[in-house]
């Protein structure tokens, strides 16, 4: 699969079903987000790749109303850094930034392998430290919901979330986000 390809078919599914994540899985989705540029290479980034079925359930905890449907998740991916890992120029903290990027390079190659993984922002940060016992000064930046995808709609999801299950929520026209040369309304 070409990253065009993956780019396209890239779609944060909420109907998932169970997928065996092996350590080759693991070792690749880490691979890939080893080999993103960062600023001056101080890959801020920091995962746990979460896939013990007791430790998966102790998550359910930290997550929102509305995301009860990622309790089907064969994988949580803890995304965490601190602005201090990565360069600090004038008020610019390039640690969110680069740590997305990674975050991205493990979701293309997540799809590429027939996976779904789906970021969210639906989850107590604070929860979800005192879990993993991650340190009161890093910052969880995003979990990664990862599984098959299922052709069976999850019943713990809203009827608004089984709507854009069922066909790709639209994009912004690329003339509402690019600028050639100047910003302009």
């Amino acid at each position: 699969m070409e990253v065009k390809e993956a780019i396209y078919k890239r779609r944060a599914y909420r109907s998932l079903e169970y997928v065996e994540i092996t350590p080759g899985i693991i070792n690749s989705l880490a691979e890939s987000a080893r080999l993103s540029p960062s600023c001056f290479n101080n890959q801020p980034w920091r995962y746990i790749f979460v896939t013990d079925p007791e430790v998966l359930k102790n998550m359910h905890s930290a997550l929102s109303t509305g995301n009860e449907w990622a309790k089907a998740a064969s994988m949580i991916i803890v995304v965490f850094s601190k602005k201090e890992n990565d360069c600090l120029i004038r008020d610019r903290e390039y640690y969110l930034f680069d740590t997305g990027m990674a975050t991205a390079f493990i979701i293309l190659r997540a799809t590429e392998m027939g996976l779904v993984a789906h970021p969210i922002a639906g989850y107590s940060p604070k929860k979800t430290r005192e879990i993993l016992g991650i340190p009161e000064e890093m910052n969880v930046i995003t979990l990664v919901i990862v599984g098959k995808h299922s052709s069976e709609m999850n019943p713990l999801m809203t009827e608004s979330q089984k709507e854009v299950e069922k066909e790709r929520p639209e994009r912004l026209g690329i003339d509402r986000i690019i600028y050639l040369n100047k910003y302009h309304d």
